[in-house]
């Protein structure tokens, strides 16, 4: 009976000990190709994010100026009111969609960073 327990009891060591050492080792053959292709697909959804914003700053602008002829020609108040809204809406999308941005750069740059470091890692 204390064999039967002392067996069972190595056998549970023995695996616990395996699958640790496997779970330590970390994925196998990691695809570095893969790696670059999803910084070059974020590299690019970057630049139509910062060419989106730039759009949208540009068409804010332009409702500015529109605001400020609709003063001067003495548009109605509910339509300067309407008019406001909509640049305030604008300009919290644009505010958004640059920090949103921003993040995505960081998240850019640290998977470029991980990607060199494993470049540097030696072959397992």
């Amino acid at each position: 009976m204390k064999t039967l327990i002392f067996r069972g009891l190595l056998l549970s060591i023995a695996i616990a000990t395996l699958g640790g050492v496997a779970g330590a080792a970390g994925p196998k053959g990691k695809d570095p190709r893969r790696d670059r292709r999803d910084i070059r697909t974020d590299t690019r959804d970057i630049h139509r994010d910062r060419r989106d914003i730039r759009k949208d700053r540009q068409e804010r602008r332009a409702d500015v100026r529109d605001l400020r002829d609709d003063r001067k020609e003495g548009a109605s108040k509910q339509e300067l009111r309407q008019d406001r809204r909509e640049i305030a809406s604008d300009t919290r999308d644009v505010r958004a969609d640059r920090r949103d941005l921003r993040k995505d750069r960081r998240d850019r740059r640290a998977d470029v960073r991980d990607s060199r470091e494993d470049k540097r890692e030696p072959p397992e």
